[in-house]
């Protein structure tokens, strides 16, 4: 099941006995737990009710009574076991999975990786409940993942907004979420956020990114880099080496791909790539000025300077030192 239908049976009362979350993405899983503890119950019969254990603080035994206890003055009871990625006797509660209590709802918070689905827990959970496996959104549809987001609170945002948070967020959707949440209890719905409402609100530099940097060296601008580069010694969390020397690569081997595509139309190049047209567009522009050999020669690089910020050929230059050196090879035949 995925996360929309399980959300809307969810609101609609239409419950399952046993709901198994697990995947590398947290905030599915919180969603969808946080949906359920709203849901199941009315907040005066929350207190004898609903438990909330902890994986890494619970007994089997104890978890046990608490399943096959009956609600008192509710028809349903509801235990949640978050962190159950640190609880390691899982398969133990396999007789209880094979003949749940019909009027308890069992939440089991997986976080973070993935439960082997060969294990017997599992097989016996589909005929019984919900499994429900949480995956990272893939890098190349996060914007428009987070364009849907923010559409869906009411607002809208543009391209540079949206790769700015992309870039300087990550693949985090719990932090999107929350720095969207910031916007919409200071902006009314409707507004059309931009890089600027990003850059006041967020502390996002909307002129000094990840983002800007990758278009000063796709415009060949050495002294526009620099500039960025010498923000981001003064701000290290604005962006570490290593996810500079991965932005650039990955857009050194899209202007390479592009050099060998049959086609030019944007949206063609965008769909190919799995990029936002705007991105391919601006791709498209820097293939003109990096030939096939010299992008061959700047992924080398990357490569090296990927290796001497981990310490390997470098024992003394600063991470700023260093990506300026690489800025350098990279701009000069």
């Amino acid at each position: 099941m995925n996360e929309k239908l399980i959300l809307k049976e969810i609101e609609n009362k239409s419950f399952q006995n046993i709901y198994f979350l697990h995947g590398e993405e947290a905030y599915f899983i919180d969603l969808i737990t946080n949906a359920l503890i709203k849901n199941v119950l009315q907040d005066h019969e929350k207190e004898f009710n609903q438990s909330i254990l902890y994986g890494k603080s619970t007994d089997v035994n104890m978890l046990i009574n608490e399943l096959k206890s009956f609600p008192m003055g509710s028809e349903k009871r509801l235990v949640v076991l978050k962190e159950a990625q640190e609880f390691k006797k899982l398969e133990l509660l396999c007789p209880y999975f094979e003949n749940p209590n019909p009027s308890t709802i069992f939440v089991i918070c997986h976080k973070y990786k993935k439960y082997d689905s060969r294990k017997k827990s599992l097989k016996l959970i589909v005929k019984q409940g919900a499994i429900f496996l949480s995956e990272k959104i893939k890098e190349y549809q996060l914007n428009e993942w987070i364009q849907r987001y923010v559409t869906g609170r009411g607002f809208s945002l543009n391209s540079k907004a949206t790769m700015l948070l992309n870039e300087f967020l990550g693949n985090d959707l719990g932090r999107i979420v929350n720095e969207v949440e910031k916007l919409s209890i200071i902006y009314p719905k409707g507004t059309a956020l931009d890089e600027k409402h990003i850059e006041e609100n967020i502390g996002i530099s909307k002129d000094y990114n990840l983002f800007e940097l990758t278009n000063a060296v796709a415009a060949q601008d050495i002294h526009k880099a620099y500039k960025i580069i010498n923000y981001f010694e003064m701000n290290p969390k604005a962006a570490h080496i290593t996810t500079v020397v991965s932005s650039l690569f990955t857009f050194f081997s899209n202007i390479l791909k592009i050099h060998f595509l049959k086609f030019t139309a944007r949206e063609a190049i965008a769909k190919e790539l799995r990029v936002h047209p705007f991105v391919a567009g601006e791709l498209s522009k820097a293939k003109a000025k990096f030939s096939p050999k010299k992008i061959a020669f700047n992924m080398e690089v990357l490569q090296e300077y990927d290796l001497k910020s981990k310490g390997y050929g470098n024992t003394s230059s600063s991470h700023a030192d260093l990506m300026k050196e690489m800025i350098f090879k990279l701009l000069n035949p």
